[in-house]
């Protein structure tokens, strides 16, 4: 009976993975799709304005983190977000519910998507700057990406006051 029980355990953990990758496959398509719309339809020096002042569409180059912090240091950038796409994948791996697999897809999904931008777009590989279209008021410029990253930290924040560690 125990063994059952492991082998029902593994396949339902195999299954929640497999979610967790196709959310996280999910969201680097869209992710990248916007971007490649967004370079062939968009232009570093015109808005065009959705939400009058408040959100439009333009593009933008960012070597750096939100609102360009982090700037001179892509290459870090690019490391953490490497290991934290790792990380994410063993967190995947250990996802215990629907929920957890897709909080834990959409923010490796949406590291995938800004993390390809750093490996291969220009300056460089391993430099290349975040291809960013989103811009919101004067405040600064984002992408799908960080929408998704975004969502799936607030499922999992929402998942954990709800349920607890217990569930992750």
């Amino acid at each position: 009976m125990e063994a059952s029980s492991v082998r029902t355990g593994a396949r339902v953990r195999l299954r929640w993975f497999l979610f967790a990758v196709a959310v996280a496959a999910g969201a680097v398509l869209i992710d990248q799709g916007s971007k490649a719309l967004a370079l062939a339809q968009l232009s570093e020096d015109d808005r065009i304005p959705l939400l009058g002042d408040w959100l439009g569409f333009q593009l933008a180059f960012n070597p750096g983190t939100v609102m360009s912090l982090g700037s001179g240091s892509t290459w870090l950038l690019t490391v953490i977000a490497t290991v934290a796409s790792i990380a994410l994948l063993i967190a995947a791996s250990r996802a215990r519910s629907a929920g957890w697999a897709v909080a834990i897809g959409l923010v490796w999904g949406g590291a995938v998507g800004n993390l390809l931008d750093r490996l291969f777009a220009p300056p460089g590989f391993g430099r290349g700057h975040v291809t960013d279209f989103l811009a919101y008021g004067n405040l600064f410029i984002g992408n799908l990406a960080d929408v998704i990253i975004g969502i799936g930290v607030g499922l999992g924040l929402l998942l954990y006051l709800r349920h607890g560690k217990s569930q992750a």
